[in-house]
């Protein structure tokens, strides 16, 4: 019997690990990346030394970020450790892509409001579900119907970063715009059952333990994607989750319609969701478990914003344009407390 080829292997190794499908895309394009960098010498005549090369000139010729200069080194260690079956070896003398500090960019609640309001149907709906719950675009999208909760005003976000689950809020405003969501899928959902489809993607392989799970009303996704498509892994047709790209083109036209200046995206929804509790008087714990964060560090980057604004240093010149005396009580600098505010 003839032997898979290494990218076949590869993705073979992936999914007996439940990566998603963007990582083996991912993990795939960069083995043939550090292949081509080598003149298409087979990775088992390579070693860490190869290695090394590769993600050295990512960091220096190519400038990536670190993130994606760790992205590359995961695919080709996994390569190595799962697929080749050999230890990569010490990566002696590695030259590591700048890490840097960036603040994450951070949209005042007006500047929220313009934004949203630029958005249209299904996503102005998602744009403002990612502002009000803090979720990643991804895990928004990829929401089923049995993950929001109504009666406890909460979104269950199944298997996030780092194959985690959690729970984050669910914004009362929503409610009903979400069931009205709800009732146009599950007509779409019984229209593609009627013509013989209604499959929608299961993770695990659910579909073979539970055969009839992939047409139940519970696991259709709350933004599918308006056309049915084949599944890249399976072959079978159903209807998938809503395209990233088309909700990121539409926040970046609703941004300049707004008239915003800030290299706003997506992701600063999220930004501006755990900016605004902190700025509200909620504990960085309870943020940091609404995020997702593993470690309070990460989401200790928001506090950033508390040191701007009202309250914060003032520059001595404004006393040359007669600014008023701070009310009685009033300190500068003075920071949320950090307590826990009931909702």
């Amino acid at each position: 019997m003839k032997k898979p080829r290494l990218l076949e292997r590869l993705r073979s190794e992936l999914r007996l690990r439940h990566r998603s499908l963007r990582t083996e895309r991912a993990y795939v394009d960069w083995v043939r990346r550090f292949v081509r960098f080598h003149g298409y010498r087979h990775p088992e005549e390579m070693g860490a030394a190869e290695i090394t090369a590769f993600l050295s000139h990512l960091a220096e010729e190519r400038r990536v970020t670190a993130s994606t200069q760790n992205q590359a080194l995961n695919a080709l260690v996994f390569l190595y450790r799962w697929v080749l079956e050999r230890d990569p070896g010490a990566f002696e003398g590695l030259v590591r892509a700048d890490r840097g500090r960036r603040l994450p960019v951070v949209l005042s609640p007006t500047e929220v409001r313009r934004v949203v309001g630029e958005l249209r149907g299904v996503h102005r709906l998602v744009g403002t579900l990612l502002y009000g719950s803090g979720m990643r675009l991804q895990e928004c999208l990829r929401l089923r119907v049995k993950d929001l909760d109504f009666e406890l005003e909460q979104v269950v976000v199944r298997d996030g970063k780092g194959a985690q689950d959690r729970v984050t809020v669910l914004p009362r405003g929503l409610v009903g715009e979400l069931e009205e969501q709800l009732q146009r899928v599950r007509q779409q959902h019984e229209s593609d059952l009627a013509a013989g489809y209604g499959r929608v993607w299961l993770p695990y392989a659910l579909a073979e333990k539970f055969r009839q799970a992939d047409r139940a009303w519970g696991w259709q996704y709350v933004f599918p994607s308006p056309r049915r498509s084949k599944d890249p892994r399976s072959g079978r047709v159903g209807r998938h989750h809503l395209a990233a790209s088309t909700v990121q083109k539409a926040m970046r036209g609703a941004v300049r319609r707004a008239g915003i200046h800030k290299a706003a995206s997506c992701h600063t929804l999220r930004h501006s969701f755990a900016t605004h509790l902190l700025q509200d008087g909620y504990d960085i714990r309870t943020v940091q478990r609404l995020l997702g964060h593993r470690n309070v560090k990460t989401t200790e980057i928001y506090t950033h914003v508390l040191r701007g604004g009202r309250g914060a240093v003032r520059s001595p010149a404004d006393r040359l344009w007669g600014e008023p005396e701070p009310a009685p009580g009033f300190v500068r600098g003075a920071e949320p407390s950090g307590g826990s505010r009931r909702r």
